[in-house]
């Protein structure tokens, strides 16, 4: 008797679709994950859908129409188990910079026919609308962890994936601390591992790709990088990247925003 696959689905919310092709550059390692589960949609890799249920849905992007809210509780009803990858899809992404400008003001500039934009007023991940089974962090997410997490789940088993900041991987790699050495502001203390330390290890502060890990203190790390000379509006800079609306992140930026108003940086 033939057995039963799994069968996969991928979906793209708002997002520039760089976390699914972190899956198609798995090469040898997806086409194995391939013969193991059936891939009932993955319109990134195939123009092919299949109607659910899915035993396990990737969805890649935030919530940012009023179409994504209404998806996404279709995705979710459809789903066994569901799985965010990436930044956009677990924190809101680039675009939650939105969140706190008036995005009915910028439709009015930007397009002739404003009144044809259909677009909420704020970019969202994708637990404010569903229950996630398991976020997986990263602009881009990293591939081995993704690998991890889709073994994992067809095995039922839980994911093991780092939860500790990227200094452990300096420190692994036998990295000279930016910071220490050299006064260049890093977001390492307060970002979730799984980049292998990149930046770092190219003499570089971290940006922060993969989010704020379990204790971040990003209030503090804020304050160490206005220690080292950074003025408040750079440190600010530093938290709105791709997880700007994480909240440890959130608020480090809007304390630093706060500050440099009151010193007349915003006038």
């Amino acid at each position: 008797m033939t057995r039963k696959r799994p069968r996969v689905a991928v979906w793209k919310f708002a997002s520039c679709d760089g976390c699914q092709l972190s899956l198609l550059d798995c090469e040898d390692e997806l086409l194995t994950v391939a013969g193991e589960v059936e891939i009932a949609h993955f319109l990134e890799m195939s123009s092919a859908k299949a109607d659910g249920p899915y035993d396990l849905s990737l969805v890649e992007g935030s919530v940012t129409t009023p179409t994504d809210a209404r998806r996404i509780q279709e995705v979710r009803a459809a789903s066994r188990a569901l799985v965010t990858i990436g930044a956009c899809a677990t924190a809101g992404g680039v675009q939650a910079l939105r969140n706190a400008a008036d995005v009915a003001e910028y439709a009015r500039v930007v397009y002739a026919r404003p009144d044809w934009i259909e677009a909420l007023g704020t970019s969202t991940p994708i637990a404010a609308h569903v229950k996630v089974d398991f976020e997986l962090r990263g602009c881009p997410i990293d591939r081995g962890q993704l690998l991890e997490v889709l073994s994992a789940f067809l095995q039922g088993r839980r994911p093991r994936v780092s939860t500790h900041s990227v200094c452990f991987e300096c420190k692994r790699k036998g990295n000279v601390c930016v910071t220490v050495a050299k006064g260049t502001p890093c977001l390492g203390p307060a970002t979730q591992a799984g980049c292998g330390a990149l930046c770092p290890s190219w003499d570089r502060g971290c940006f922060g790709c993969f989010g704020p890990h379990e204790q971040p203190n990003a209030l503090a790390l804020g304050r160490r990088c206005r220690e080292l000379g950074l003025p408040d509006r750079d440190v600010a800079r530093l938290f709105a990247t791709f997880n700007a609306a994480a909240p440890a992140f959130q608020a480090a930026r809007e304390a630093h925003e706060a500050a440099d108003r009151g010193a007349g940086g915003g006038a």
